[in-house]
Parts: C-alpha cells; sequence; structure tokens
C-alpha cells in the first residue's frame, strides 16, 4: 500500500503568457490554487495537476485544472465567499478563506476568477488578468 507522504501528484506545466501585477500577490493566487488541487486531488490513485495559460485580445487566462473531487456545478457561485466550504471539514480540511482571498486579490489587480467542475470529476479553475 502507498502512503499517502509517498504519493506525488503529476504535473502538467503548459505555457503562460507573463503576469502583470504585484508579484507577490500573484504569487500567492497561484499557490492558493495549486494548493487546493494537490488537497482535493489527494485521494485519487494518481492526482494529475495542469497548469497554463493564453492571451487574448485585452487579458490573459490562466487555470488550474485536477483530477480530484470536483463539485456540484450549482453551488460554483458559492466559493469565493468567505467560510463557504462545498466539501465536509471531515473530508479536507481548510479554513475556507483562500479562494475569497483569490478572488479579492484578482479584483484589486483587474481581473476576475471562475471555475467549472463535477463531484468526482476534478475541478478547473480559471483566473484572468489584463494585459
Amino acid at each position: 500500500m502507498v502512503h499517502q507522504t509517498e504519493r506525488r501528484p503529476q504535473f502538467e506545466l503548459n505555457p503562460m503568457p507573463p503576469a502583470r501585477g504585484d508579484q507577490g500577490l500573484v504569487r500567492q493566487v497561484l499557490v492558493n490554487l495549486l494548493s487546493n488541487a494537490i488537497k482535493f486531488s489527494s485521494r485519487r490513485d494518481v492526482a494529475r495537476i495542469e497548469i497554463g495559460g493564453r492571451s487574448e485580445s485585452n487579458q490573459n487566462i490562466y487555470y488550474v485544472k485536477d483530477n480530484g473531487a470536483g463539485f456540484d456545478p450549482r453551488y460554483s457561485n458559492q466559493l469565493f465567499g468567505v467560510f463557504k466550504r462545498l466539501h465536509r471539514e471531515d473530508e479536507f480540511e481548510g479554513t475556507g478563506v483562500g479562494l475569497a482571498l483569490v478572488r479579492r486579490i484578482l479584483t484589486r489587480h483587474g481581473g476576475r476568477i471562475w471555475a467549472e467542475a463535477q463531484p468526482n470529476e476534478g475541478a478547473t479553475f480559471y483566473f484572468a488578468m489584463p494585459k
């Protein structure tokens, strides 16, 4: 049996356009989204996490995708509120403030965040920032 500490997620890093903004805050956005992807895919035999981005006319769009627990898309609007959780605390630990902080950082940078998911099929978090 493989112990939790021995398992490592598989990462796929795709090209991303450079982001403009406060380096520490933009890093916090990525750290939070990657931490969530690792946490919510931790129960998979093989956790897969993909990150990447693309440039559009006046914005860059980035994504973090995992094959983890996912969530019911009917509740996606609740994800970014303080202390909002779509999974029980005994399933996945956390304070429920991370995504609210991410949204606040992106809003301050003139950006936005949204997510797509299905239960037990993983989630993809997208965020856009002005060029």
